[in-house]
């Protein structure tokens, strides 16, 4: 068996993907660790363990993320290839959703945008940029905005049970005029702490600003690379909010949100894709 392997190395996390002779997906999985290379050791050994591969199985090793700096020798004898994290965002968004062009969110702990385009047989990608605003964003204000709580699921289920009205000020509360937007679209995130807002308020706004953020950072860039196609990947995309506030900006504006089947592993499929356009 050839399988190409693809890593993604966060600080804590890391991702594992592999595709076979035939183009075939392979299972992605994720493993956390307290650092980059134990990481990357477990997930790669859980990884042929769980798929029943060989060391001598692999044929090609590609690594990307902000962690694999720290990979500077061969992974159990296997030569590793380093690529751009945003070529890996960029193919791996065009990947899962089956689009020539497109803009892709990577939202991560931070956000970053790529264009991607494949046309006339070639694979092109710009990094256009980003914002801070991610999911370190929503780990570390928790820990301020919700007493402590630092958990991803924790601020998850409390979010569900928050009302963003009591947080967030709202268009129709600054004006009664019509400027053609819906009057519950937001003018300000956090511009309105109630005075009886609970926990679960406050994190039903801390996931509300750093959706929209990255929502609207998207939108802009669409609009300057002339599509309306916008893919949402990375670890956020999976909490369950996230799918019903791009629907609901989907409705109000024109651009096409879609969370593809595996978003949370579009960069390291991009990674994996990227040694047959190397090979090419």
């Amino acid at each position: 068996m050839s399988v190409i392997v693809g890593i993604d190395i966060g600080g804590s996390t890391t991702k594992i993907v592999g595709f076979d002779k035939d183009k075939n997906l392979i299972k992605p999985m994720l493993v956390r660790a307290t650092d980059p290379v134990t990481s990357v050791y477990g997930a790669f050994g859980k990884f042929t363990s769980e798929n029943g591969l060989d060391i001598g199985d692999i044929e090609r090793v590609m690594i990307t993320g902000v962690g694999s700096t720290q990979i500077k020798k061969p992974i159990y004898g296997l030569s590793c290839e380093h690529v751009k994290e945003f070529e890996c965002v960029g193919l791996g968004g065009l990947y899962l959703s089956g689009l020539s062009r497109a803009v892709i969110v990577s939202m991560g702990t931070g956000t970053s945008i790529t264009y991607g385009d494949y046309t006339d047989g070639k694979y092109s990608f710009e990094y256009l940029g980003g914002t801070g605003v991610g999911g370190g964003t929503v780990m570390g204000l928790s820990k301020k905005l919700l007493s402590g709580v630092s958990s991803i699921d924790s601020i998850v289920e409390l979010a569900a049970a928050g009302d963003v009205g009591r947080v967030d000020l709202q268009i129709k509360e600054m004006t009664d005029k019509d400027f053609g937007l819906p009057a519950n679209l937001t003018a300000a995130n956090f511009g309105k702490v109630d005075d009886l807002a609970t926990r679960a308020d406050l994190a039903a706004g801390l996931l509300n600003m750093v959706f929209e953020t990255s929502a609207m950072i998207a939108r802009f860039a669409a609009r300057s690379c002339g599509t309306t196609d916008i893919v949402l990947t990375g670890n956020l995309t999976k909490i369950p909010q996230c799918f019903p506030k791009f629907e609901e900006l989907r409705e109000i504006f024109s651009e096409n949100y879609i969370i593809p089947k595996d978003s949370e592993y579009a960069t390291v499929i991009g990674a994996a894709l990227l040694a047959d356009m190397q090979h090419d």
